[in-house]
């Protein structure tokens, strides 16, 4: 009795831990789910809030499909295009892209993909109709060959592949599918009738819902980034100004100050540049963006806004070296010599960069000052005095040759003057070409003028 106690005992001790165990671990499997959905909702709420229109975009591409849709569900349309109705859902998705540019490239491609595999299928049809019975489908399997392996080849064209990709893949695709399917379709000639304009409608509901509902425009995003991008170069100069260069600049570690940062993300903006340049082509007029307008000029000013990053990136490295570095009282005295120069050419371009920044945004050159901020001659002026300064004393003073941080720091900056020198005279070509709001004050404006 004593060992059946005990048995039952111990048996229920083993069920009352397994119990536990399993409640012990229910919870915890709870609590990552908790977590996991906490995190995945916050995730999704950072991306609404960087970006509202990625909201806007979603419920665009849900809309589009739900009027897609209505013409698989009227029974009208539907007798007349037959089970080709489903196509139109299915073109909607690929057609709709982020942006109106976007959009309507990848629209033109596939229509002219789907057209031209439609002519050349049924071409490829009727030929294979005089081979007969037995030598049609050997036939049309030679042409898929021959079609998909030649139209793949040409993706790798550069010009077709920047421009035309989407389309050749659409072309292969839509081929392939009829020139199969006409060896059991009676009449082809019907069927891609019906096949074409189902996905044209497809299209077409896609360039109607990004056009009219809440249009995302490339343009607009590419002016937005030129002018971003001057803003993060004036934001650089001006700590630079305020932290390395100032009266009372602070003598802390400045490894870890944000910006010396700010170069970066403009070094790494080329790709969406490139992207929004080639969209913002295809857009039809909007805003105050016209046909034929000069976006090329927004990429000669990307570049430039790159290559001053690129200087500005070296100067970063140069200023943690210097005050990293172990230097003697002589070297001291000789960096506060070129202080003010440095200081001028940095608060002056900063806030010329500023000014080009604002006029982008605007579109105009009459931007609003205070009076007391207006210098008699413009920023870019005054650091082009600076530099020259600079220059002058750099060639007469051996012993500040001798110290190589430093000067390395005034040349570079030195030399990021001339480079925002550059980007004034083409934000100025911008505004001619463009119309700008009174382009005859942009020259006095921001015109460098370096003999004054």
């Amino acid at each position: 009795m004593e060992s059946q106690t005990e048995s039952t005992n111990g048996s229920g001790e083993s069920n009352g831990h397994l119990v536990a165990n399993c409640r012990e671990w229910l919870f915890s499997a709870l609590e990552r789910l908790r977590c996991t959905v906490v995190g995945f909702t916050g995730e999704l709420a950072k991306i609404a809030r960087d970006d509202p229109r990625r909201v806007v975009y979603s419920l665009k591409v849900g809309l589009a499909l739900t009027l897609a849709s209505v013409f698989y569900y009227i029974r009208a349309l539907f007798d007349s295009w037959g089970s080709s109705t489903i196509w139109a859902v299915i073109f909607v998705v690929p057609v709709m892209e982020f942006t109106v540019g976007a959009t309507l490239r990848k629209g033109l491609n596939i229509l002219l993909g789907a057209l031209g595999a439609g002519f050349l299928a049924v071409g490829a049809h009727l030929v294979a109709q005089l081979c007969g019975g037995k030598g049609g489908p050997i036939l049309l399997g030679v042409f898929v060959f021959l079609a998909a392996s030649a139209a793949t080849f040409t993706r790798f064209i550069p010009v077709v592949k920047a421009t035309y990709d989407f389309g050749v893949v659409i072309f292969i695709f839509t081929f392939s599918m009829a020139a199969v399917s006409s060896y059991r379709v009676g009449d082809l000639i019907k069927f891609a009738h019906q096949r074409f304009t189902t996905i044209a409608v497809g299209v077409a509901i896609g360039l109607v819902t990004t056009i009219f509902v809440f249009p995302i425009w490339a343009g607009d995003d590419l002016q937005k980034l030129a002018a971003g991008n001057l803003d993060k170069l004036a934001e650089f100069l001006e700590g630079m100004e305020s932290e390395c260069f100032g009266e009372n600049c602070p003598c802390s570690n400045l490894e870890g100050k944000a910006f010396l940062q700010l170069y970066k993300s403009v070094i790494n903006s080329k790709l969406r540049e490139d992207s929004l340049f080639t969209f913002a082509k295809w857009e039809p007029i909007h805003s105050k963006f016209r046909f034929h307008y000069p976006w090329s000029q927004y990429q000669k000013l990307g570049t430039l806004s790159r290559q001053c990053a690129s200087s500005m990136e070296a100067l970063a490295f140069c200023v943690i070296t210097l005050r990293t570095s172990q230097y003697s009282e002589d070297s001291v005295d000789l960096c506060l010599k070129i202080r003010a120069a440095c200081r001028a050419m940095s608060l002056h371009s900063a806030k010329a960069l500023k000014r080009l920044s604002l006029a982008i945004r605007t579109m105009s050159m009459t931007m609003p000052y205070p009076t007391n901020e207006l210098p008699t001659n413009n920023d870019m002026s005054m650091a082009t005095k600076a530099a020259a300064y600079f220059r002058t004393e750099l060639s007469k003073d051996v012993a500040l040759v001798q110290v190589t941080h430093i000067a390395a720091v005034a040349s570079l900056l030195s030399d990021i003057v001339l480079q925002i020198e550059e980007i004034t005279e083409c934000t100025r070509s911008l505004a001619h070409l463009a119309h700008f709001k009174n382009p005859e004050r942009a020259r006095s404006v921001v015109v460098i003028n370096i003999e004054d």
